[in-house]
């Protein structure tokens, strides 16, 4: 099995680059989708926000209203400490599991861990190359506000809650730059996936 680590920013296309992979055959493992999964209500992490952060986080339905909960986390480092403290672990752990399961039952597939904060949550350590997906900084701030309707400083601040696109990019082995059209990024994965799923496999 290969396993690519698959990293970026808020609003740098991570999500993009992660359904192109899907595409040439490489099996994904969502963060973002764990996470939501785990957050389900009466589930471990739902009960802890709960607890943490109040019932007004909560739909109607009983489900994590996540706007709520990020305008709390994202104006309040403290907060937004809580919460990491209380998902990252289990997230993780779960994640983990996946691929042990993964390795046995699929070992000569290349798999993606799909992962936001890999570097933070020190995955990085599991993979054969990490890859980031970077925007310069400035096209970065105009995507977030365009997609979730934020304010300059609403979008910086969210932004600036996560370690930078440019830090992650001096720790990786493949810099995507999603700069350019969708076209000129796919060029890319291209590139490297077809280079790394045509090395041996390891087991």
């Amino acid at each position: 099995m290969k396993i690519i680590g698959l990293t970026g920013g808020i609003a740098s296309g991570k999500s993009t680059v992660s359904k192109f992979l899907a595409e040439l055959g490489a099996i994904i493992i969502d963060g973002d989708e764990t996470a939501h999964r785990l957050m389900e209500p009466n589930q471990p992490i739902w009960e802890d926000v709960v607890n943490a952060f109040g019932r007004e986080v909560l739909n109607p339905d009983s489900t994590i209203d996540r706007i709520k909960l990020g305008a709390i986390v994202f104006n309040d480092r403290e907060k937004l400490q809580v919460l990491n403290q209380i998902a990252h672990p289990r997230i993780l752990a779960e994640i983990q599991n996946e691929l042990q399961h993964l390795r046995h039952t699929q070992p000569d597939s290349v798999l993606v861990l799909d992962i936001p904060l890999l570097f933070e949550g020190r995955m990085d350590r599991l993979c054969d190359q990490v890859w980031v997906v970077w925007v310069p900084r400035e096209i970065q701030i105009e995507r977030l506000m365009e997609r979730n309707w934020l304010s300059r400083e609403e979008a910086v601040k969210r932004i600036d809650s996560q370690m930078s696109l440019d830090a992650k990019a001096r720790l990786a082995d493949i810099v995507i730059d999603n700069s350019g059209t969708m076209e000129e990024t796919m060029i890319q994965v291209v590139k490297y996936y077809g280079a790394i799923a045509g090395q041996p496999m390891s087991t």
